[in-house]
């Protein structure tokens, strides 16, 4: 720590890029904040060379947050509130609920409790990639209706229904008639042209099922929602989020534009009232060490969210079943390489291979989400509402066996 706060005292320049190991906490906001702050303090933002940059999970993460696809916010990153709100119904000719939504676990939370008539899910795996995976079953077979919406089966997909599961047939982003776009982490809008091909039969757009479902359902608003197609949709994005005006006109393939422009505070002029930027405290969290238990992190491998391509991680050369120690706590344990131990926490239980890495004593590393079912549900960040993937404490038991016997996921 020390050589990298004399590292950065002395760098002329710094970016400053993290990811979901920074986030996947139940203080991640926190995190970012501090990073914000170490980088405020030397000037590190609005300037060549330096700045700051979240990588997002995949593509369709930043743009569709910055539509407001999020609980908390409407588009263009405003907040959730009567003010904003009452924007966007005179813009729109009708009214904005100025409550947020749920976030997700607060979703399967309101499921489990029946408190949920419909769920319509497009493109996800809220079984494998939420934290204890039997509560989530049982939460999602407690709905009455689900509507699955997306390219490829999964398992939620296969829960038994409160009472009836619709599974629908989607287009990929390169199958979209009149293309889309998506947004870059350093927010470039790029635009992706249809590509001609085979279809799936019955497949469609997921937006376009869903202006067709809101006409249906409010038959007298139907004007008010009418778009024709995604050329349309830009239109009215231009309209609704002034950062993203120039959407509009994107229509070939390497069309694109960088909201903003290329730097963010340039010259010291932020998008604050007076133009300032503004340090935020950061309480430092208290946590007592659990005494005997490791602290349990989590890493990803040859895969796409919660889908998995390959048994190995290219990266660390690693089986997805084989669980990641330091040196010296292999040593201290008395264990060997490829040894079996079974992790276990107030959860679940995961019988693994044990490995040495480069990790932090105290810390074992394990795949995900493999590693959810030792991980606690009801723990998240209150600001965001990600999941604390990355704070769970566990209980490691050398196994009896061959070293070369390959590992078991329990529950």
């Amino acid at each position: 720590m020390l050589e990298f706060a004399r590292l950065y005292a002395n760098a002329r320049t710094a970016v400053f890029v993290w990811s979901m190991g920074i986030t996947m906490h139940k203080y991640g906001v926190d995190n970012v904040r501090a990073i914000v702050n170490l980088a405020l303090a030397r000037g590190m933002v609005g300037r060549p060379g330096a700045g700051l940059m979240a990588i997002r999970g995949h593509s369709g993460v930043q743009g569709g947050a910055e539509m407001g696809a999020v609980p908390n916010q409407l588009p263009g990153g405003l907040p959730v509130d009567e003010e904003t709100a009452g924007r966007f119904s005179r813009l729109w000719g009708f009214p904005v609920p100025s409550w947020r939504g749920y976030f997700v676990a607060e979703m399967v939370d309101a499921a489990w409790r029946g408190e949920l008539d419909v769920l319509y899910c497009i493109g996800s795996n809220l079984l494998d990639v939420l934290p204890d995976r039997r509560y989530v079953r049982q939460a999602l077979s407690r709905i009455p209706l689900r509507v699955h919406h997306d390219i490829v089966l999964n398992p939620q997909m296969l829960v038994e229904p409160g009472e009836e599961v619709l599974v629908l047939p989607a287009t990929t982003r390169y199958e979209m008639a009149g293309g889309n776009t998506e947004t870059t982490t350093e927010r470039r809008v790029i635009f992706n042209p249809e590509i001609p091909g085979p279809r799936v039969p019955g497949a469609r757009d997921e937006w376009r099922v869903l202006v067709e479902l809101a006409r249906r359902v409010r038959p007298e608003m139907a004007g008010a929602i009418d778009f024709p197609s995604t050329q349309a949709v830009r239109e009215e994005i231009a309209r609704a989020v002034p950062t993203y005006d120039g959407i509009q006109h994107l229509r070939r393939k390497g069309d694109q534009f960088q909201w903003g422009g290329p730097r963010l505070g340039e010259g010291g002029s932020f998008a604050t009232a007076d133009g300032r930027a503004r340090f935020v405290p950061v309480p430092l969290p208290r946590e007592e060490t659990a005494e005997g238990m490791f602290r349990l992190t989590t890493r990803r491998g040859k895969q796409f969210n919660s889908m998995v391509f390959a048994s190995k991680d290219s990266l660390m050369g690693a089986d997805r079943d084989e669980v990641v120690l330091s040196p010296r706590d292999l040593e201290r344990l008395g264990l060997r390489e490829g040894q079996r131990v079974l992790l276990r926490s107030a959860t679940g239980e995961f019988v693994g291979r044990a490995r040495a890495g480069p990790i932090y004593p105290g810390t074992v590393m394990m795949c995900w989400p493999e590693a959810n079912v030792l991980i606690p549900r009801g723990i998240s960040d209150p600001q965001c509402g990600i999941p604390a993937y990355r704070d769970a404490w566990v209980e490691l038991v050398p196994l009896p066996g061959d070293v070369t016997e390959r590992a078991t996921v329990g529950a």
